[in-house]
Protein backbone atom coordinates (compact mmCIF):
# COMPACT_ATOMS: atom_id res chain seq x y z
CA UNK A 1 0.00 0.00 0.00
CA UNK A 2 2.80 2.40 0.85
CA UNK A 3 4.57 1.76 -2.45
CA UNK A 4 1.47 2.41 -4.53
CA UNK A 5 0.62 5.55 -2.53
CA UNK A 6 4.14 6.93 -2.98
CA UNK A 7 4.16 6.03 -6.68
CA UNK A 8 0.71 7.53 -7.25
CA UNK A 9 1.27 10.83 -5.49
CA UNK A 10 4.78 11.42 -6.85
CA UNK A 11 3.90 10.10 -10.31
CA UNK A 12 0.89 12.35 -10.75
CA UNK A 13 2.76 15.43 -9.52
CA UNK A 14 5.84 14.71 -11.65
CA UNK A 15 3.71 13.91 -14.71
CA UNK A 16 1.72 17.12 -14.42
CA UNK A 17 4.86 19.21 -14.06
CA UNK A 18 6.49 17.41 -17.00
CA UNK A 19 3.42 18.08 -19.17
CA UNK A 20 3.10 21.72 -18.17
CA UNK A 21 6.77 22.35 -18.97
CA UNK A 22 6.90 20.24 -22.12
CA UNK A 23 10.31 20.02 -23.82
CA UNK A 24 12.04 21.56 -20.80
CA UNK A 25 14.96 19.94 -19.01
CA UNK A 26 12.56 18.65 -16.33
CA UNK A 27 10.43 16.95 -18.99
CA UNK A 28 13.43 15.29 -20.59
CA UNK A 29 14.87 14.18 -17.24
CA UNK A 30 11.53 12.72 -16.17
CA UNK A 31 11.30 10.73 -19.41
CA UNK A 32 14.83 9.35 -18.99
CA UNK A 33 14.23 8.47 -15.33
CA UNK A 34 10.95 6.78 -16.25
CA UNK A 35 12.67 4.60 -18.82
CA UNK A 36 15.39 3.72 -16.31
CA UNK A 37 12.74 2.94 -13.68
CA UNK A 38 11.05 0.51 -16.05
CA UNK A 39 14.30 -1.10 -17.17
CA UNK A 40 15.37 -2.61 -13.87
CA UNK A 41 13.56 -5.55 -12.26
CA UNK A 42 12.53 -5.04 -8.65
CA UNK A 43 14.98 -7.58 -7.20
CA UNK A 44 17.94 -5.87 -8.89
CA UNK A 45 16.70 -2.40 -8.03
CA UNK A 46 16.19 -3.56 -4.45
CA UNK A 47 19.79 -4.71 -4.17
CA UNK A 48 21.08 -1.40 -5.55
CA UNK A 49 18.85 0.70 -3.28
CA UNK A 50 19.67 -1.41 -0.22
CA UNK A 51 23.40 -1.15 -0.88
CA UNK A 52 23.38 2.57 -1.74
CA UNK A 53 21.01 4.00 0.89
CA UNK A 54 21.29 1.34 3.59
CA UNK A 55 25.03 0.73 3.46
CA UNK A 56 27.00 3.42 1.64
CA UNK A 57 24.90 6.44 2.66
CA UNK A 58 23.71 5.00 6.00
CA UNK A 59 25.47 7.75 7.95
CA UNK A 60 23.49 10.42 6.12
CA UNK A 61 20.14 8.71 5.62
CA UNK A 62 19.87 6.73 8.87
CA UNK A 63 18.13 3.96 6.93
CA UNK A 64 18.82 0.28 7.55
CA UNK A 65 19.16 -2.45 4.95
CA UNK A 66 16.95 -4.79 6.93
CA UNK A 67 14.36 -4.37 9.59
CA UNK A 68 10.67 -4.75 10.23
CA UNK A 69 8.09 -2.05 10.76
CA UNK A 70 8.05 -2.91 14.47
CA UNK A 71 11.10 -3.44 16.65
CA UNK A 72 11.01 -4.88 20.14
CA UNK A 73 12.79 -2.92 22.86
CA UNK A 74 14.46 -4.33 25.98
CA UNK A 75 11.14 -4.39 27.86
CA UNK A 76 9.42 -6.42 25.14
CA UNK A 77 7.31 -3.54 23.83
CA UNK A 78 6.71 -3.08 20.10
CA UNK A 79 7.95 0.25 18.74
CA UNK A 80 6.83 1.51 15.35
CA UNK A 81 9.77 2.18 13.00
CA UNK A 82 8.38 3.78 9.82
CA UNK A 83 11.88 4.51 8.52
CA UNK A 84 12.31 0.77 7.89
CA UNK A 85 9.42 1.00 5.42
CA UNK A 86 11.07 3.63 3.20
CA UNK A 87 13.55 1.49 1.24
CA UNK A 88 11.20 -1.44 0.49
CA UNK A 89 8.37 0.92 -0.49
CA UNK A 90 10.72 2.92 -2.71
CA UNK A 91 11.96 -0.27 -4.36
CA UNK A 92 8.46 -1.55 -5.07
CA UNK A 93 7.21 1.87 -6.16
CA UNK A 94 9.83 2.67 -8.80
CA UNK A 95 8.24 0.74 -11.68
CA UNK A 96 4.67 1.97 -11.13
CA UNK A 97 6.04 5.48 -10.56
CA UNK A 98 7.66 5.41 -13.99
CA UNK A 99 4.42 4.29 -15.66
CA UNK A 100 2.30 6.79 -13.75
CA UNK A 101 4.62 9.67 -14.68
CA UNK A 102 4.39 8.78 -18.37
CA UNK A 103 0.63 8.20 -18.32
CA UNK A 104 -0.01 11.42 -16.42
CA UNK A 105 2.22 13.41 -18.74
CA UNK A 106 0.60 12.03 -21.90
CA UNK A 107 -2.94 12.40 -20.54
CA UNK A 108 -2.27 15.95 -19.41
CA UNK A 109 -0.81 16.86 -22.80
CA UNK A 110 -3.95 15.52 -24.51
CA UNK A 111 -6.32 17.27 -22.12
CA UNK A 112 -4.49 20.60 -22.42
CA UNK A 113 -5.31 20.71 -26.17
CA UNK A 114 -9.08 20.45 -25.61
CA UNK A 115 -11.46 23.30 -26.35
CA UNK A 116 -12.65 23.77 -22.77
CA UNK A 117 -9.05 24.31 -21.63
CA UNK A 118 -8.52 26.95 -24.31
CA UNK A 119 -11.78 28.57 -23.20
CA UNK A 120 -10.56 28.60 -19.58
CA UNK A 121 -7.34 30.30 -20.69
CA UNK A 122 -9.36 32.79 -22.73
CA UNK A 123 -11.45 33.63 -19.64
CA UNK A 124 -8.21 34.60 -17.90
CA UNK A 125 -8.12 31.80 -15.33
CA UNK A 126 -4.80 31.05 -13.68
CA UNK A 127 -2.88 27.95 -14.75
CA UNK A 128 -3.27 26.42 -11.28
CA UNK A 129 -7.05 26.78 -11.45
CA UNK A 130 -7.20 25.32 -14.94
CA UNK A 131 -5.09 22.33 -13.95
CA UNK A 132 -6.87 21.58 -10.66
CA UNK A 133 -10.47 22.28 -11.65
CA UNK A 134 -10.62 21.34 -15.31
CA UNK A 135 -7.70 19.22 -16.48
CA UNK A 136 -6.99 17.04 -13.45
CA UNK A 137 -10.29 15.21 -13.25
CA UNK A 138 -10.36 14.55 -16.98
CA UNK A 139 -6.83 13.18 -17.20
CA UNK A 140 -7.03 10.86 -14.18
CA UNK A 141 -9.07 8.05 -15.81
CA UNK A 142 -6.16 6.19 -17.46
CA UNK A 143 -3.93 6.88 -14.47
CA UNK A 144 -6.36 5.36 -11.97
CA UNK A 145 -6.84 2.35 -14.24
CA UNK A 146 -3.07 1.83 -14.36
CA UNK A 147 -2.74 2.20 -10.59
CA UNK A 148 -5.32 -0.51 -9.96
CA UNK A 149 -3.61 -2.79 -12.48
CA UNK A 150 -0.20 -2.30 -10.90
CA UNK A 151 -1.42 -3.24 -7.46
CA UNK A 152 -1.53 -6.97 -8.26
CA UNK A 153 1.93 -6.94 -9.81
CA UNK A 154 3.30 -5.20 -6.73
CA UNK A 155 2.19 -8.16 -4.66
CA UNK A 156 4.26 -10.46 -6.88
CA UNK A 157 7.29 -8.16 -6.64
CA UNK A 158 6.88 -7.97 -2.87
CA UNK A 159 8.10 -11.56 -2.60
CA UNK A 160 11.60 -10.59 -3.73
CA UNK A 161 11.67 -7.22 -2.00
CA UNK A 162 10.63 -8.69 1.35
CA UNK A 163 13.37 -11.27 1.07
CA UNK A 164 16.03 -8.70 0.12
CA UNK A 165 15.14 -6.34 2.98
CA UNK A 166 14.57 -9.10 5.54
CA UNK A 167 10.90 -8.39 6.17
CA UNK A 168 8.83 -11.05 7.90
CA UNK A 169 5.94 -11.19 5.47
CA UNK A 170 4.22 -13.46 3.00
CA UNK A 171 7.04 -13.11 0.47
CA UNK A 172 9.73 -14.24 2.90
CA UNK A 173 7.55 -17.14 4.03
CA UNK A 174 7.10 -18.26 0.42
CA UNK A 175 10.86 -18.18 -0.26
CA UNK A 176 11.58 -20.05 2.98
CA UNK A 177 8.91 -22.63 2.10
CA UNK A 178 10.52 -23.12 -1.32
CA UNK A 179 13.81 -23.90 0.42
CA UNK A 180 12.09 -26.49 2.64
CA UNK A 181 9.94 -27.93 -0.21
CA UNK A 182 6.87 -27.18 1.89
CA UNK A 183 4.21 -27.62 -0.82
CA UNK A 184 1.10 -26.68 1.22
CA UNK A 185 2.60 -23.27 2.07
CA UNK A 186 3.79 -22.70 -1.50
Amino acid sequence: FTAIIIASVLGIIMGIIAALFKDSIYDKVSIVLSVLGLAGPSFFTGLIIAWLFGHVLNRYTGLNITGNIFIIDADGNKILQLKNLILPALTLGIRPLAIIVQLTRNSMLQVMTKDYIRTAFAKGLKLRTIVTRHALKNMLNPVITAISGWFSSLLAGAVFVEYIFGWEGIGKNIVDALGRFDMPVI
